[in-house]
């Protein structure tokens, strides 16, 4: 039996039932209904609505209820809908007539709303201690890293050195930046729509104000319209969420290339590895392989909820309900790849030599033999074009870049050192890749993350 039977000649069709329920999926929300009941609740028995009696017991009811939720011990029925009706009708059961009186001045659609609103703050703390979390790895790797050089790439060809360090540091500031995107959303997010009702609130005295600061809100809404409505704060997850599994499928795919034999820079741990069912010598980084894919994944669940928006008119619509799987979708597989990708960085073993090796290219310095001459009164562009040149005939000839160097007249002895393999590897000490750098940059990016933890509180979780 449904909340709107009696509106009915004819019981809902079976087909109709099935195409409409949410229960299947929505019942993740249900701490979040839960909260947002009991805060309602007081809010009824605050302004006289409710009688004490009857504010005792659906408290009582919606604690049992909790308890049964939380021990597994809640049983749905064929007639739930949704999470919502759901644990109105087992309060009901607990609580008689005073569990009917649960939905006084109160609608689905602010009911609803208020609920995903909790629990995509609820969300977003968690996500954001993962990131952090991942920072930290990050971050202890880089700081073990200290003088250890491997090429930078741009267009997948070798640029110029860099310190590893400074390449796991990259993807460390990418995140940070994830991180204040999941405040910056959690922010705005953080207004109660309870009170609004269906769409114009209820005849019967209740204080949204009051309720707002009760579930921890920064405010409560300014228009009942747009609260019940306003799925922007889903949709700035969703590109959040996504913007996130950009950077984590970038950090998946430096994982892939650095660990094949073509590379040889990573080894990856057997324990965050898989092998192949038919190559014994395979060693596969499914892990790396499945951050990326992920992303598109991600796209795809923001791409889709915008377009369900689009062309809805005030007030609710039941395509609304569309926001659901697509959070719930985007947050677990999100939260997973994190925990995933940060037992990837921390167990890889870096092959220093390699990297070192390949690092120490003489044409990797081609740009500091333009600089130098830039230095000496050469124009850029000339300096640019005779380098170029002399890493061109070098690679044709198969001839050291040192030897032609030596016989350039603008070059000569004097700078053959900077491109001279057996001191390129000690000239990888200095420079704005060093350690130098490094070492300051490592400082900051602790600050960061001290900065970071702070915001979500001492317990590590969101605060308020």
């Amino acid at each position: 039996m449904t909340m709107w039977s009696r509106r009915m000649r004819k019981p809902p069709a079976p087909a109709m039932m099935a195409f409409t329920e949410s229960v299947s999926f929505d019942r993740k929300l249900w701490r979040d209904d839960l909260d947002g009941s009991r805060a309602h609740v007081r809010g009824l028995g605050h302004t006289g609505v409710l009688d004490e009696t009857d504010v005792a017991k659906l408290l009582g009811a919606l604690d049992e209820v909790g308890a049964e939720f939380s021990s597994q011990r809640f049983e749905f029925v064929a007639g739930d809908e949704d999470i919502h009706t759901a644990i109105e009708r087992r309060v009901t059961e607990l609580a008689g007539d005073a569990g009917a009186k649960l939905h006084t001045a109160r609608s689905r659609n602010d009911q609803v709303a208020t609920a995903l609103r909790l629990y995509t703050r609820r969300r977003i703390g968690e996500v954001v201690a993962s990131v952090l979390d991942l920072c930290e790895t990050l971050r202890e790797r880089a700081a073990h890293a200290e003088g250890v050089m491997l090429p930078g790439y741009t267009h997948l060809q070798r640029a110029q050195p860099v310190a590893l360090a400074g390449q796991l540091l990259a993807h460390g500031w990418a995140l940070t930046r994830d991180v204040d995107r999941l405040f910056d959303t959690r922010r705005r997010l953080d207004v109660s729509p309870l009170g609004a009702g269906a769409l114009a609130g209820s005849s019967l005295l209740t204080d949204p104000d009051w309720v707002a600061c009760e579930l921890g809100f920064a405010g409560r809404f300014e228009n009942s319209l747009d609260a019940v409505a306003d799925r922007d704060f889903v949709a700035e997850t969703l590109f959040d969420l996504a913007l996130l599994g950009v950077h984590l499928s970038r950090l998946g795919e430096e994982f892939v290339v650095f660990s094949t034999s073509e590379f040889g820079f990573y080894r990856l741990d057997d324990a965050w590895s898989t092998g192949s069912s038919m190559l014994p010598q395979k060693k596969n980084p499914d892990i790396a392989e499945l951050a990326r894919a992920k992303a598109g994944r991600l796209i795809g669940h923001l791409a889709g909820f915008l377009a369900t928006l689009k062309g809805l008119p005030f007030a609710y619509n039941r395509d609304l309900q569309e926001d659901k799987e697509p959070l719930f979708d985007a947050f677990g597989q999100v939260s997973r790849a994190l925990v995933a990708l940060r037992g990837l960085v921390e167990t890889v073993e870096f092959d220093e030599e390699a990297m070192g090796r390949a690092a120490a290219d003489p044409a990797l310095f081609a740009v500091d033999l333009a600089e130098w001459l830039a230095e000496r009164g050469m124009p850029f562009r000339r300096a640019h074009g005779l380098v170029g040149d002399l890493v061109r005939r070098a690679r044709e000839a198969d001839k050291p870049l040192a030897e032609l160097v030596l016989a350039e007249p603008a070059l000569g002895r004097n700078a053959v050192p900077i491109v001279a393999p057996e001191v390129a590897t000690t000239r990888l000490k200095g420079g704005p890749a060093g350690r130098g750098d490094i070492g300051d940059q490592l400082e900051r990016f602790n600050a960061r993350l001290r900065f970071d933890r702070g915001r979500l509180g001492e317990t590590g979780r969101p605060s308020g």
